[in-house]
């Protein structure tokens, strides 16, 4: 396997269109180089499926969380299962777990009513669908992969907050044309984008700007094969009582200051707070876990734990948005 320079793994998983000269020079090192190792994690598989993250909540549509248990037992079964999964228009995100859920699938709709729609047509193709549990994302909080990082370079990127109560933005048709473009090709170059979009380059260029300063678009990320490179991801469930203010505001300061916590997500259901922690040593994850219990263990009532293994689809959008286009 390619020697890792995680430096620079950091920079551009973060920021998956950051120029090579940008990384180039925040590391110091040749354009060459850099470019000769990010072709390298590419060909291997180390980096791959880069998404663009919207936020879904402007476009007016919530977020569904399904964890599926004994769903399926041979590969064939799984291979069907995600091939299902994948191919449904309202499914944005699936990932595989170890222990008592088989997968985690995120579907983005416009209300529980369709959602509830898309889950039992989903239920008819797949017959072993039949235990399940569903959370509502309220709001998500994405922080940067630090624990990959140098301290020196730690803190180029801030925390990313997707969802939560707000107004559905008004997109125009162009601008539409180039969001549907970037769910599909987002670390296009801009003349690619221009294609894609069928737009001019200097208008693509203009709307980008425009969607990234309204928020509409937060960045540019990669997803990372976590058995290639060592990566150990878990995710906290945590059920909280005697909640106040202040705890809470104290909860979400530490997190977003725990280098290993990656994501954090409030939601509705059997759970109150999702906590996704990653690390290169499982030692790290283990010590994360029992710090944030014994540092907030007066509002944590109760708590579960599940492994990630493998990511087959991260989309912040759901693909029914460009139907008939």
């Amino acid at each position: 396997m390619v020697k890792i320079d995680y430096n620079a793994l950091y920079l551009r998983s973060e920021n998956a269109r950051m120029r090579l000269k940008e990384v180039s020079r925040a590391l110091r090192k040749s354009s060459q180089r850099i470019k000769y190792g990010f072709d390298a994690l590419k060909e291997e598989g180390i980096i791959k499926n880069p998404y663009c993250v919207f936020d879904y909540s402007y476009f007016g549509q919530v977020l569904f969380k399904t964890y599926l248990r004994g769903v399926y037992v041979a590969e064939q079964d799984k291979k069907e299962i995600l091939r299902v999964l994948e191919n449904n228009p309202y499914v944005a995100a699936i990932y595989e777990l170890t222990g008592e859920y088989d997968l985690a699938v995120e579907f983005i709709s416009p209300n529980p009513s369709k959602f509830n729609k898309e889950l039992k047509e989903i239920s008819t193709l797949m017959p072993n669908l039949n235990d399940y549990k569903v959370v509502l994302n309220i709001v998500t909080y994405l922080y940067p992969r630090n624990y990959l990082a140098d301290h020196k370079i730690q803190g180029v990127y801030n925390e990313k907050i997707i969802g939560g109560d707000r107004e559905r933005c008004l997109i125009n048709k162009n601008e539409m044309k180039l969001i549907k473009a970037l769910l599909f090709y987002p670390t296009a170059q801009m003349s690619e984008l221009a294609k894609h979009s069928e737009l001019n380059a200097k208008t693509v260029k203009s709307i980008l700007e425009g969607l990234m300063k309204r928020k509409i678009i937060k960045g540019f990320k990669y997803c990372l094969n976590r058995e290639k490179l060592g990566i150990y991801t878990s995710r906290l469930f945590l059920k909280l009582h005697h909640l106040t203010l202040e705890r809470e505001t104290s909860l979400m300061n530490y997190l977003r200051n725990a280098k290993e916590v990656v994501q954090a997500s409030k939601t509705i259901g059997d759970w109150d707070m999702e906590i996704d922690i990653e690390a290169l040593d499982a030692g790290k994850i283990r010590q994360s876990i029992l710090q944030i219990r014994i540092e907030f263990k007066d509002i944590i009532e109760r708590f579960n734990l599940i492994e990630f293994q493998d990511t087959y689809k991260k989309s912040y959008l759901p693909n029914y948005l460009f139907d008939g286009e």
